[in-house]
């Protein structure tokens, strides 16, 4: 074979390489794919595609990154189809506003060049004082308590987020990178999550992001005792959230030091280093200081995106420490379950632009009436008769019992679930029975694998092959 011929397959393995990544990749997650290329030789075949103009190169120094030219316009365009379905349920429930709100809203509605330029105003922070100002009334306050509270009062903290942390994981990481414009849907969610496999179609950013909230959302219920509204815990909640998702990866856990923008809106964060990190520190004190956790929680969700502490990732972190007194305090979490992108995404302007938390309010009590009755819900519904699991029992054990037999890893188990459900299961019940099997995949431990008839030496080695 001639040297012309091997040279131009070099450069297609690299052209197929990118291909499968809609969102392009580093240099490295290149050379992992391709094993064992110098990262010169890679670097200088890079270069020749670039300098045809078979790939693209974005970014500078350890953040540049390289893809096909309109590689991922369609395949974006395909995943944002196969996730509207998820998104316009969303967006047809309706946050009932205030007459303050509503004036709010129709303020956002005019074209940006009408609405008036404003910078980051420090004394709407400074003028707060814990537990003399509120932005919730007292009826408000003990509306959202008798809500939220859990029967059987648990006392150590974190202990009821614990109990149904694979739920609030799901949830939470799901709606959370909803309201981020992820395109994920619940199931594709559910897939990442608990069997690694990300889905066809979308983004490696879209499944960073959502696996960063699994992570971040493991961190606080794991360290109830200890989190709070102090540096150690935003910084590093910012840390996870921003994992791998910003062009300066030094960025993510460090209060920024750089000017920043906001899409769609007139509002100019604070640009000094020295400000960020006094009204961050304020911050802080004053949420520490409030005594009330749904207060606590909704001063969170105002101030940390007003301030825009980080480069980025700024929501995440507010929605994300807004659960902090809830988690410690064992009451119901905020999973933002049915809460509309655009009506969140008025809110959070209202207050950059307005200095007013009105429509923030109604959406955190909206969203929290919707979290906390998903979750009484779900308490109500254990040990309830489930027809469909009695109807599709045998097919279950029959199912798991060959994933335990057959000692398959997370990922043979999720490809082999797909095609046996495909081949056994009617169309319209094989979405709720890979959600069912999976799930109790998941829950085998060595107190409930004998209903599978399997034998303890088999469901052994099956551990090792599934936590290897």
């Amino acid at each position: 074979m001639s040297k012309g011929r091997l040279w131009e397959e070099a450069l297609d393995l690299i052209e197929s390489s990118l291909r499968k990544r809609t969102d392009g990749a580093r240099r490295s997650e290149i050379a992992d794919g391709l094993k064992g290329i110098p990262q010169r030789t890679l670097q200088y075949r890079l270069k020749n595609l670039e300098e045809q103009g078979r790939v693209i190169r974005e970014g500078k120094g350890p953040a540049t990154r390289y893809r096909l030219p309109g590689a991922t316009r369609d395949q974006k365009a395909t995943a944002a189809r196969q996730a509207s379905s998820a998104e316009e349920k969303q967006e047809k429930a309706q946050v009932p506003f205030s007459a303050e709100s509503r004036k709010i809203r129709d303020y956002l509605q005019r074209p940006l060049g009408s609405r008036k330029a404003v910078g980051y105003n420090r004394q709407f922070l400074y003028s707060y004082r814990p537990n003399r100002s509120f932005y919730l009334s007292r009826e408000e306050r003990a509306h959202l308590a008798e809500v939220g509270k859990i029967p059987n009062g648990i006392d150590a903290a974190g202990t009821y987020a614990k109990q149904l942390l694979n739920r609030l994981l799901l949830d939470l990481s799901w709606n959370s990178s909803r309201l981020e414009g992820n395109t994920y849907s619940p199931s594709d969610t559910r897939r990442l999550i608990e069997l690694g496999e990300q889905a066809q179609g979308r983004s490696r950013l879209e499944a960073q992001m959502i696996l960063n909230h699994k992570d971040a959302i493991a961190f606080l219920v794991s360290v109830a005792d200890e989190i709070g509204f102090n540096r150690f815990t935003i910084l590093n909640l910012h840390g996870i959230l921003a994992q791998d998702l910003l062009r300066d990866e030094s960025s993510a856990g460090r209060l920024r030091r750089i000017a920043v923008g906001i899409e769609r809106s007139v509002f100019r964060p604070a640009e000094a280093p020295q400000l960020i990190e006094k009204c961050f520190n304020q911050i802080l004190a004053t949420a520490n200081a409030i005594q009330d956790p749904f207060e606590q929680s909704f001063f969170a969700m105002v101030h940390l995106p007003y301030l825009q502490p980080f480069e980025n990732v700024n929501k995440r972190v507010s929605r994300l420490a807004a659960n902090i007194p809830f988690i410690k305090g064992n009451l119901s979490p905020l999973s933002f379950t049915g809460v509309p992108r655009s009506s969140y995404t008025d809110a959070i302007l209202g207050v950059y632009e307005r200095s007013k938390v009105n429509l923030l309010k109604d959406v955190f009590i909206w969203a929290y009436e919707r979290s906390a009755e998903h979750y009484a819900a779900g308490r109500q519904s254990l040990g309830a008769h489930d027809p469909f699991r009695q109807q599709y029992r045998e097919a279950l054990r029959q199912l798991l019992g060959d994933v335990v037999r057959g000692k398959m890893e997370r990922k043979t188990a999720g490809t082999y679930i797909e095609e046996w459900v495909k081949a056994n299961v009617t169309a319209n019940d094989r979405d709720k029975f890979r959600e069912m099997a999976e799930s109790d995949l998941l829950g085998l431990h060595e107190g409930n694998f004998a209903r599978l008839q399997v034998r303890p030496s088999e469901f052994s080695a099956w551990q090792v092959a599934w936590e290897n």
